[in-house]
């Protein structure tokens, strides 16, 4: 069996104050193309299908327009919901999509059968593990206690793996943070709690799983776990990344051998760095110009209007830094304090809150901040259904 493993399309992503409705759709066509030169038996999906829970109705759009063009391939088509995404919009038109080989999972299911493909070596079952905080899932399999993200996924795993016969092939479609991975800062984090991450252990009775979450394409703790990585380069701190899809195919004793084939962009997104003076010049940079540029600009010295000098040459410009130059000391200091207290999560800056309001700058117990996590993941669960 051969299939494609692709994930964290993004379906109406803004970046840079900008939809990526047409640069998607542009490179989803070129999937299109590659699925069907590979003779894919199956595509899969591995998460966050759009950028937000309710997505704009272009990128709904889109999503169904891709759909249709897979079901005119006759390619069965696998997808679950990310944490991005809306796990009852996903859910929506679950049983009569079925029909036409387009198999979704937007909410996590206790006892939930896995969908089985077939080709010419038999059946191969596919599990379908879409994105749950462990509040859904102790509420899914009726859990009493807390449980982390690992314990999370260890019971919905050993769950899934119970409705396989044994020695069938299989596979995992998955949306997690697996221990050892490298993230990027267009991922929103999974837990406020920062304890998000799950082991590869778990996926090791599967002859291959399927990952999203992580935007850069990557093994996790085994070669046949793997992050496809996602459509687009969506943050400049992914500029150096490849993207694309992988192209898996499973033997008929569940051998597994796998491929990474780069997709091509309408627009690429890059950094260019070097001082006014070499940005300015003829033949500087001999990469196309219209690309999403963040430049890096290395003058130590102030230069008026520099944005508007360098959108004449970079009409894509996005960004503009100045790593060299630095501001007034207390300047300085205020743009240090921001800094710091960006990089803190929301659980940290409510236990210095609570701290900073106490007589006896008390700290929070192991029991209370457990508390504090709960509802921070309840009140992303939330806001990730609100309509």
């Amino acid at each position: 069996m051969r299939f494609l493993h692709t994930a964290d399309w993004h379906l109406g992503k803004l970046f840079g104050q900008r939809y990526q409705t047409e640069d998607q759709r542009y490179v989803l066509g070129e999937l299109l193309s590659l699925a069907k030169d590979e003779c894919v038996d199956a595509v899969v999906i591995a998460g966050d299908i759009f950028d937000r829970s309710v997505p704009p109705a272009e990128a709904v759009d889109l999503m169904s327009e891709v759909l249709a063009r897979f079901a005119e391939l006759r390619l069965p088509v696998l997808y679950i919901a990310g944490n991005h995404d809306s796990a009852s919009r996903i859910d929506f038109g679950r049983t009569v999509l079925a029909k036409s080989r387009v198999y979704l999972a937007g909410h996590v299911r206790q006892g939930a059968a896995p969908v089985v493909l077939e080709d010419a070596d038999g059946p191969v079952y596919v599990s379908l593990l879409p994105f749950a905080s462990p509040l859904e899932v102790r509420e899914a399999f009726g859990v009493e206690s807390a449980l982390t993200y690992d314990e999370a996924m260890a019971l919905v795993v050993a769950d899934a793996r119970a409705q396989i016969p044994g020695g069938a092939r299989s596979i995992a479609v998955a949306h997690a943070f697996l221990a050892g991975g490298v993230s990027s800062e267009s991922e929103r984090p999974l837990s406020v709690g920062g304890t998000d991450q799950v082991r590869p252990a778990h996926f090791t009775a599967y002859n291959y799983t399927a990952l999203g979450h992580l935007h850069g394409p990557q093994r996790a703790g085994a070669e046949t776990i793997r992050y496809s990585g996602s459509l687009l380069k969506y943050s400049f701190d992914e500029a150096a990344q490849r993207k694309g899809v992988i192209i898996v195919d499973m033997d008929k004793d569940g051998g597994v051998s796998q491929k990474f084939v780069p997709l091509t962009p309408r627009h690429d997104v890059r950094i260019v760095t070097g001082m006014m003076s070499e940005l300015m010049s003829d033949g500087f940079d001999p990469l196309p110009h219209d690309d999403y540029v963040r430049v890096d600009l290395l003058d130590t010295d102030t230069i008026l209007n520099a944005y508007e000098k360098l959108q004449a040459v970079y009409p894509n410009l996005f960004t503009l830094t100045r790593p060299n130059w630095r501001p007034k000391d207390a300047d300085a200091l205020a743009v240090q304090s921001h800094e710091e207290q960006k990089k803190k999560s929301d659980v940290t800056l409510f236990c210095e809150f609570f701290s900073d309001n106490t007589e006896q700058h008390e700290q929070l117990t192991d029991e209370q901040r457990q508390v504090v996590i709960d509802c921070f993941d309840e009140m992303e669960r939330e806001r990730r259904e609100q309509a």
